[in-house]
């Protein structure tokens, strides 16, 4: 498995996840402000990005894979699908991530009788539907969602158009729409021991404020930052206070 990585910056290493249609690019003001006392590499996921695609898209062997570009430990973020990823790396290799920094993520990313805290089965599904008949309009979509509710949604949505295809048209999001539809990483969150920061907003319609406070409840050392105002992108939407709590989470356990 090959993965396109930006790296920039030194001092300890910050990798960055990014969500599902986008690619490590999403990351650009945050790496930015993160450079002058961190090394952050930022990745482009499989069939995103400038990253080839695989038939089939599974937490596990990407996991395995970013062990073993990064053999020693990490502080790990993750956005959304990017969220699962970390989850899997610092469960499966947990003398490898000093802490992780989890976006809007969810250990399950389907709604069913015994988990609440996400969409419609459907919802996801119509997504992948779309994909080959209006991939672009597909994907417009599911970023305006992502910001629906967020103080100055308009400019950040159109920030985020603009940088859709800047690593190149993505090849491979059908695989990682499957593997969102799939995944359930709940019995995980026992083995995740490393200082977690969850950072959630109360208006995501796609990873609930309740998929966060699930997680801070079931992680053995987490740290809930809730953004009363934002939805799926808080990075995004709340910029400034975000860093602010994601240095202060990466300073405390460097």
């Amino acid at each position: 498995m090959s993965l396109f990585i930006e790296t920039h910056g030194r001092g300890p290493d910050v990798v960055l996840l990014h969500g599902w249609g986008l690619h490590g690019g999403v990351f650009d003001r945050v790496a930015a402000n993160l450079a002058a006392d961190f090394c952050v590499h930022r990745v482009d996921l499989p069939g995103h990005g400038a990253s080839a695609a695989v038939d089939i898209f599974h937490p596990d062997p990407i996991a395995a894979t970013l062990a073993e570009r990064f053999p020693l430990p990490v502080h790990v973020v993750g956005w959304s699908l990017g969220g699962l990823i970390a989850q899997h790396w610092a469960a499966r290799y947990p003398s490898l991530v000093k802490s992780l920094a989890l976006i809007a993520t969810s250990p399950r990313f389907v709604r069913d009788d015994s988990w609440p805290h996400a969409q419609q089965r459907s919802a996801i599904e119509g997504v992948g539907a779309s994909l080959d008949s209006q991939f672009e309009l597909t994907l417009e979509r599911f970023l305006a969602l992502q910001m629906l509710g967020a103080p100055a949604a308009r400019q950040t949505l159109a920030d985020l158009k603009a940088q859709l295809f800047s690593h190149g048209r993505p090849q491979g999001l059908l695989p990682a729409l499957e593997c969102l539809l799939a995944a359930d990483a709940r019995e995980l969150a026992a083995d995740i021991h490393c200082p977690v920061g969850l950072f959630f907003g109360a208006r995501d319609a796609i990873t609930p404020i309740g998929a966060g406070r699930w997680l801070a409840d079931a992680l053995p050392d987490a740290t809930l930052y809730e953004f009363a105002q934002a939805s799926h992108a808080p990075f995004l939407s709340h910029e400034n206070v975000f860093i602010d709590h994601l240095r202060h989470h990466l300073e405390q356990h460097a």
